[in-house]
């Protein structure tokens, strides 16, 4: 706990984890450096001293055996929850999780399953090197079998990454690095889950649906307040579980504003975003009155810090794309 009583998102994290060790012996942790240093962002602190070199475990810097491991023990009847140190990293892990991990149900009939959890930070904003601020979602929400869960707030993380370690299936728990410490909330160390594959209404409204996930929500928020002060109620859906998707929340949200805007750091290209619009014109295309917009990321790599902030999207821009699909309805 902090002075304040309340929690940054990564002591929630670090909260979650010592609560499902605590309750569930199977429960192991491991990855780079995450024991005795307590992890590069102090998410798994305290884990090692408390819970031992058994069930807290360094790695060497391979993802690939990382991943690889982590199959293993899941298929054994162990809940591993391994850390890959930031998401650009991920793709050595990716053999494993597509040609294994995501399928271990289905080839082996339902006889074993894989209830592991691959956490690793996500998003840019921190000023760090090349492939630490990577925003690949869509890659792994695009492969069957794999549930792609991004919180959002300290509790959301608590209580999603609780969900994820009981699911008895792989996630991805992809943590916005750039909300680690950014805010804070009191979270109540109750053990308590929150539901997967459902979106969180965050903010009521009649005139515009705004769809975000992890650290956009930050931004979209703001949008949200500035836009209310000119006289334009939105709606805030915080997605929460990418895959798989909540596609009712979504399209009830929409069929109610008749207007939305989707707001992700990942690329626009073949980005989540596009899913999204192809899901609300399959749900809720008699209800929406102007074509939906994005406000992504670019179609380049993410740039070094000093245009790292130009790359993410903004209050600016998301207001822009609001005013436009406002526009866009009327007669």
């Amino acid at each position: 706990m902090t002075e304040t009583g309340k929690l940054t998102m990564v002591e929630a994290i670090n909260l979650a984890l010592h609560r499902a060790m605590a309750d569930d012996p199977d429960v192991v942790v491991l990855g780079e450096d995450i024991g005795i240093n307590g992890g590069v962002f102090r998410a798994t602190v305290g884990l090692h001293e408390r819970f031992g070199f058994r069930r807290v475990m360094d790695t060497p810097l391979a993802e690939t055996l990382i991943t690889g491991i982590s199959i293993g023990m899941a298929a054994q009847g162990l809940k591993p929850v391994a850390e890959i140190q930031f998401m650009g990293f991920i793709y050595a892990g990716m053999e494993q999780l597509v040609s294994h991990a995501s399928r271990l149900r289905s080839r082996t009939c339902g006889r074993l399953s894989c209830p592991m959890v691959l956490r690793t930070p996500h998003g840019a904003g921190i000023h760090a090197p090349e492939h630490h601020g990577e925003s690949t979602e869509a890659m792994l929400a695009h492969v069957p079998g794999l549930r792609v869960v991004i919180p959002s707030s300290p509790r959301r993380a608590y209580g999603l990454l609780l969900a994820a370690i009981a699911d008895p299936d792989p996630v991805i728990f992809l943590e916005p690095s750039r909300l680690y410490r950014s805010v804070q909330q009191v979270v109540e160390d109750d053990g308590q889950a929150l539901p997967l594959d459902t979106c969180f209404t965050l903010r009521e409204g009649a005139d515009l649906t705004l769809v975000s996930w992890g650290a956009a929500l930050k931004e979209t928020l703001e949008a949200a307040a500035r836009l209310a002060e000119e006289g334009i109620d939105c709606e805030v859906i915080d997605v929460a579980t990418l895959k798989p998707l909540d596609a009712d929340t979504l399209a009830a949200s929409v069929s109610k504003t008749g207007r939305c805007v989707v707001v992700h750091e990942a690329a626009a290209s073949f980005g989540p975003g596009a899913e999204i619009v192809t899901l609300l014109q399959e749900r809720a295309f008699y209800e929406l009155q102007a074509p939906v917009h994005r406000v992504t990321g670019y179609d380049c790599v993410i740039p070094y810090a000093r245009r790292e902030m130009a790359w993410l999207p903004d209050v600016e821009s998301i207001c822009r794309a609001a005013h436009e699909v406002m526009q866009g309805g009327e007669a």
